[in-house]
């Protein structure tokens, strides 16, 4: 069998860079919290609480200091946590608060913003407190069509679009032409592509690894937005789209007949559990 493995596979820059954080901060002997979970990921969750880290979803739960996961929050957690005067470790991903400094920006120029990505991921969740009063989250094509309704009904004449960063590449593209199809010639449109590089990278490769191979198979957590958008393009480009969390769900009989195989990896998957696949694949 022939493995073609993802350069791009594993830990991005943000996710890397607080999972490091956090274990930087416990080798501290104190207790700390982590304000929902620091990644997607059930396996890098279990072994940073085995280290005594103490996950909360709500920040008045906290009894030490508090850790901001690559998400980022809303901007009414800073608020509180200074009310409450809880101290907080704050890794949110440098390019979703440039986001948010985007949409604060816009909003106070009496932008309508449009916000693409999942209504319940937490780092939508948290872009969306900065986008001031006027605003939609467009999480579908479909969605696109109600969102342009509401503006008209606003009677704002300047309009803002902006991404989660790990937003599907195709259905922003897809999104971007029916907006530039249906909006009106009177308002001034203004469209900033914030999907992050590496997950614009990460989807292409995924393409054409799966373009290549017999099977690809994606590595991530099953909450994982990014990983997600992978298995979908994999599942578009391959006969046989295969997703896993960890070598645990790895079924090989699911490859049986297959003489080149693909790996990718979402952004919240470590090496490790990457390599543990690899090593059960190189034994057929």
């Amino acid at each position: 069998m022939d493995l073609i493995i993802g350069k791009t596979a594993g830990f991005c820059y943000g996710v890397k860079r607080a999972v490091d954080g956090a274990k930087e901060e416990l080798e501290k002997e104190k207790t700390i919290f982590g304000l929902g979970e620091i990644v997607h990921n059930q396996d890098v969750v279990k072994k940073l609480e085995e280290k005594g880290m103490h996950f909360i979803e709500d920040i008045k739960e906290a009894n030490g200091e508090v850790i901001i996961r690559a998400h980022g929050i809303p901007k009414e957690i800073y608020k509180q946590a200074k009310e409450e005067q809880i101290k907080l470790i704050d890794y949110t991903c440098p390019k979703v608060l440039k986001i948010h400094e985007i949409a604060e920006e816009y909003a106070s120029k009496g932008y309508y913003i449009f916000l693409l990505g999942s209504k319940k991921h937490p780092e939508n969740i948290g872009t969306y407190s900065y986008c001031g009063k006027n605003k939609c989250m467009i999480e579908k094509e479909d969605d696109t069509f109600k969102a342009l309704e509401m503006l008209e009904k606003s009677n704002i004449k300047k309009l803002l679009v902006i991404s989660q960063t790990t937003f599907s590449l195709e259905k922003f593209y897809i999104i971007e032409e029916i907006i530039k199809n249906e909006l009106p010639r009177d308002v001034e449109l203004v469209i900033k592509n914030t999907i992050c590089q590496a997950t614009e990278i990460r989807q292409k490769e995924t393409k054409e690894i799966a373009n290549k191979v017999d099977a690809m198979i994606i590595i991530g957590g099953k909450n994982s937005s990014n990983t997600k958008k992978l298995y979908d393009i994999a599942k578009q480009n391959c006969n046989i789209a295969i997703a896993i969390e960890n070598v645990k769900d790895l079924n090989l009989q699911e490859l049986k007949n297959t003489k080149k195989v693909g790996i990718m990896a979402g952004a919240s998957t470590p090496k490790e559990s990457i390599d543990k696949v690899i090593e059960k694949l190189k034994e057929v």
